[in-house]
């Protein structure tokens, strides 16, 4: 014989005290009543507690039989509650997802998921860390994140990879900078311009485009200064500190005394993509990712 309760014992225990009735109870748990009757006192001797009163006409509940009905009832209606949330964190209705991003991708990208998210999954919560590219490659190696916004022309095997966004690249110049932007013809005129570019370490796919941008051009560009803001890079443009090229869309949000010219005639363009782990633990993160990757 067990010499623990179960949750069987539970069960039976609960029927009898709310039935105070043993036939009744039996037929309620579709067993016999001679085998409810056994598994009830089961539980009174491994408790080495008398949970009912019996006599010919009724069946009452002992003072611990009270106590325990209390507690039983509370116990099931808890195991109720985790299963019911533990079904809603399966089928990734609610949890926590943990997104890396760039700057860039704050400016449609992410707002527009995390909008979705609010609507098809209010119970979601989301967390937002600015990163660099490789260090968002390696938190979701290491299920740190569940998703990054990067810019890299590679992952490693054990990640998936998809384009999000492709945008343009747009010239950066100061606002009172001598040139109408209808008066672009090409990038060559700006050969001697010193040129204020996102570091290397932070995006350098980024890095190698701009360069290959120049280069189409017929030049290497003279790199005055590096930063991971784009903020950061706007306000040396418009201090005349140098030029820069960005992608397109980062010129929304910022109001700065610099103007922006798109480069539609240069084959290169700038493409986000989010990336996660192939072998991942988090229902939540399947749903986002039907999400973003249908709009």
């Amino acid at each position: 014989m067990s010499n623990q309760i179960e949750l069987r014992h539970l069960t039976y225990f609960l029927a009898v005290a709310q039935e105070l009735h043993f036939r009744k109870a039996a037929e309620k748990l579709f067993i016999s009543q001679p085998g409810l009757s056994r598994q009830i006192k089961q539980m009174e001797e491994i408790l080495e507690t008398q949970l009912f009163e019996r006599n010919k006409k009724k069946v009452g509940l002992t003072p611990a039989g009270h106590y325990l009905k209390k507690e039983v009832e509370f116990i099931f209606n808890h195991i109720e509650k985790v299963e019911r949330q533990l079904k809603l964190v399966g089928d990734g209705d609610s949890g926590e997802l943990r997104i890396g991003f760039l700057g860039s991708a704050m400016q449609q990208v992410i707002p527009k998921m995390l909008l979705q998210i609010k609507e098809k999954y209010p119970k979601v919560k989301t967390s937002l860390e600015e990163l660099s590219n490789f260090a968002q490659v390696d938190a979701v190696l290491k299920n740190q994140l569940d998703m990054g916004f990067v810019r890299v022309s590679r992952v490693p095997s054990t990640l998936e990879m998809k384009t999000v966004f492709t945008d343009t690249f747009s010239l950066v110049l100061p606002e009172r900078y001598p040139m109408l932007t209808r008066e672009f013809d090409g990038m060559e005129r700006f050969a001697k311009e010193d040129f204020i570019l996102f570091s290397q370490a932070y995006s350098p796919l980024y890095y190698d485009t701009i360069l290959s941008i120049c280069k189409d051009a017929g030049f290497a560009p003279k790199v005055s200064h590096k930063s991971v803001h784009a903020h950061t890079i706007f306000k040396l443009v418009e201090n005349h500190m140098g030029i820069a090229i960005v992608p397109t869309s980062l010129q929304n949000g910022f109001q700065m005394r610099v103007k922006f010219v798109e480069l539609k005639d240069i084959p290169q363009r700038a493409e986000l993509s989010v990336i996660w782990k192939k072998e991942h633990t988090n229902p939540v993160l399947k749903n986002c990712m039907e999400l973003l990757l249908e709009g």
